[in-house]
């Protein structure tokens, strides 16, 4: 499994007992949950936390000018500090909630988390940047180092020379004023150069990397190199999907990334004539994997959208009026599955009289869009020698 570091946010307001956050927390990943810090109060009450592995107080105030107050070390949660500080009343809640976490809480264990069975835990208030900066220290402490990935050929090691990576994310217009693409490449093995030539795996063409960023939030910079564990992003001039390995002299080939099947489907239609930038905005869309895009083979020729949660059909109408200045009308359909029919030679669909579509994905490959498990049902039923 994957290492995970939890930060509980919002201390600022009024919030649940530690305790029982610390218990949701692992009953959801199950996992064990080890609190690095301990809050000292919520809400109205904050005055900050109290790092269990420094033994400091780091106050919820800021000095001139914005900036933070220094943490103070003491000797331990019982120093006459702790009281001056935070007053005794919250001091001794906190001894308290020490002794329990000794006595029947779980404490930070190096190993556990690397084997992904332990969260490391940090509260804070993120958007007044309080309690940010020593999560951010841990993240860097206790990243694990990339290690290797299978690949066609066997597992790629990230001391490999040759150079390798794959696609997991695209984004559309990360700068509205130039509505760039950016594909997200994580580094698995080798190193990256700007003005470097790789190879797409997936299409067998040579790509040239004339822009390579790091991002943070909203900021970018270009790189000059990177190396394995890295994240970087390149300008995606619509010859890379999610998914896509990138090499340069071995040839390698990660697996795909599984996309989950759509559950929820809708037809979008421009409020006013339908014209090439709408096209081209449902295509970004569906290029970043927000939705699935199908066009219907006969009736009216609007695409039908496939997405996971009833949520991201509001997103994809927000973005169209937002991002692309498209005013769109979504018409939700009762359909409730996608599946794609590998016919053997000479067998042609058995098809019901009604409650399944037909239509065409990206890749034009032939997809059935079913209005109920049942109708679906009877298609694998009356269909026995194709592969759906």
């Amino acid at each position: 499994g994957l290492p995970v570091l939890t930060f509980i946010n919002k201390l600022d307001q009024p919030a649940r007992d530690p305790f029982e956050l610390l218990d949701q927390i692992e009953h959801v990943l199950g996992i064990s949950a080890a609190p690095m810090n301990w809050p000292l109060g919520d809400g109205p009450d904050f005055k900050g936390v109290y790092d269990l592995e420094a033994n400091a107080v780091l106050l919820y105030e800021r000095q001139a000018r914005g900036r933070r107050t220094e943490p103070v070390v003491v000797a331990s949660a019982q120093a006459q500090e702790v009281t001056d500080l935070v007053g005794e009343r919250r001091q001794k809640e906190l001894i308290d909630a020490i002794e329990i976490i000794t006595g029947a809480g779980t404490r930070f264990d190096r190993d556990a988390y690397g084997r992904a069975r332990q969260t490391p835990v940090f509260f804070g208030s993120a958007l007044n940047d309080f309690g940010v900066e020593p999560f951010l220290h841990a993240l860097l402490s206790l990243a694990p180092s990339p290690g290797p990935r299978e690949a066609d050929a066997g597992a790629v090691q990230p001391t490999d020379s040759n150079f390798s990576g794959f696609i997991f994310k695209i984004q559309a217009n990360m700068n509205p004023r130039h509505r760039d693409r950016v594909a997200f490449l994580r580094i698995c093995s080798g190193r990256l150069a700007k003005d470097m030539t790789v190879t797409n795996a997936r299409l067998g063409t040579p790509l040239r990397l004339s822009r390579v960023y790091r991002f943070f939030g909203r900021d970018r910079e270009t790189v000059p190199e990177a190396f394995p564990g890295d994240v970087v992003g390149v300008v995606n001039p619509g010859r890379i999907a999610i998914g896509d390995t990138l090499y340069a002299s071995k040839r390698v080939q990660f697996p795909p990334i599984p996309q989950f099947p759509s559950e929820q489907f809708a037809m979008l239609r421009p409020v006013d004539v339908r014209h090439k930038r709408f096209d081209e905005a449902i295509e970004q869309l569906a290029e970043e994997g927000l939705i699935q895009l199908f066009m219907p083979t006969s009736g009216i020729r609007n695409p039908i959208i496939g997405v996971i949660g009833a949520l991201q059909l509001d997103v994809v109408e927000a973005r169209m009026s937002s991002e692309y200045g498209i005013a769109c009308t979504l018409d939700r359909l009762p359909h409730v599955a996608a599946r794609w029919p590998l016919k053997p030679a000479g067998v042609e669909l058995v098809l019901p009289t009604s409650g399944v579509m037909r239509a065409m994905d990206r890749q034009q490959r032939e997809v059935l869009v079913f209005e109920s498990d049942w109708v679906m049902r009877y298609m694998f039923e009356k269909n026995p020698k194709v592969e759906f």
